[in-house]
């Protein structure tokens, strides 16, 4: 049974995935938000987005096409407007908005309502992993875990010390050649290393110590063969490091990437060294954040 909604806003934020050494498992929400607003409709119309994407294959429709067949809703057509400042160059979640605002759709148009823990579970299904959406969904620092009956995300504390700047090339990091380049095969020796990197960067990220990070924050997995399919990483990871970063990573797959500042006055710094060498280059200084997702039902 639907619930009686002529009109529904969702606003989900930019997240990073991996985070480094928390490569599939790992992620976290920052505070740059994407709004997408549905209302019903005698057709399908999609606005805001480029030409190729305003069609029935539109991710937030197809999205909440995939949900309704999932949990025996019936769609019927809908007026979707996007609103996204995130890249879609890759790396900072932008699909993950789109997947969980049409799931919601889905749920509050359709079906019940909205229950976080039910599109965390479809979002799942739909992408695959929950790096991106269950920071995506409930803010903050998130990881997961794979389990017989299915995966658990896990949240966890996140200190306010840490700024992240972010930056977006012009260019595209697909993911499948992403994953391509990744080996199907490691020495026990990097799993345990990893292991423990991984534990300490959450640790740190709880605590804020950025000396802890710096340390640990060093990717044995996937970053040594993924930073060849982006031709600005090396310098631009120099860079950072060099004005003061503590950490340095790929965002999800890339092309995006995060420099995880301890301190507004230190992301600054950065930020103004990485213009200085990349003055065209998508950047933003950014918070973590901690609202997750938002929906605002309009009746």
């Amino acid at each position: 049974m639907s619930i009686a909604c002529e009109k529904l806003r969702v606003s989900v934020p930019a997240t990073s995935a991996n985070l480094g050494v928390g490569f599939d498992c790992l992620g976290l929400a920052l505070d740059l938000r994407a709004t997408f607003t549905f209302e019903r409709s005698d057709e399908l119309v999609i606005e805001g987005c480029v030409p190729e994407f305003i069609g029935e294959d539109n991710l937030v429709w197809t999205s909440c096409l995939s949900a309704c067949e999932h949990m025996g809703f019936t769609p019927e057509p809908l007026h979707i407007i996007i609103d996204s400042p995130i890249p879609i160059t890759g790396g900072l979640g932008s699909s993950s908005a789109c997947v969980i605002a049409g799931i919601i759709a889905a749920q509050v148009f359709f079906g019940n309502g909205f229950v976080r823990a039910d599109a965390l579970a479809e979002a799942i299904a739909l992408e695959g992993h929950p790096d991106n959406v269950a920071p995506a969904l409930f803010g903050g620092l998130a990881g997961s875990c794979s389990t017989k009956d299915g995966i658990i995300a896990i949240p966890h504390a996140i200190s306010t010390v840490f700024h992240y700047v972010v930056m977006a090339p012009s260019y595209t990091v697909r993911t499948s050649e992403a994953r391509k380049a990744l080996p199907t095969e490691y020495p026990l020796s990097v799993i345990v290393t990893q292991m423990g990197r991984y534990a300490t960067v959450i640790r740190a990220l709880e605590t804020g110590n950025a000396d802890m990070l710096g340390v640990a924050c060093h990717d044995l997995i996937h970053e040594p063969y993924r930073r060849k399919l982006i031709p600005d990483y090396d310098e631009l990871r120099a860079c950072a490091l060099e004005n003061g970063a503590a950490a340095f990573t790929i965002s999800g797959s890339g092309s995006a990437m995060l420099a995880i500042c301890a301190g507004r006055d230190r992301a600054e710094q950065v930020a103004q060294a990485v213009r200085a060498i990349k003055p065209d280059l998508w950047m933003q200084l950014l918070p973590v954040d901690t609202r997750g997702t938002i929906v605002e039902v309009i009746s």
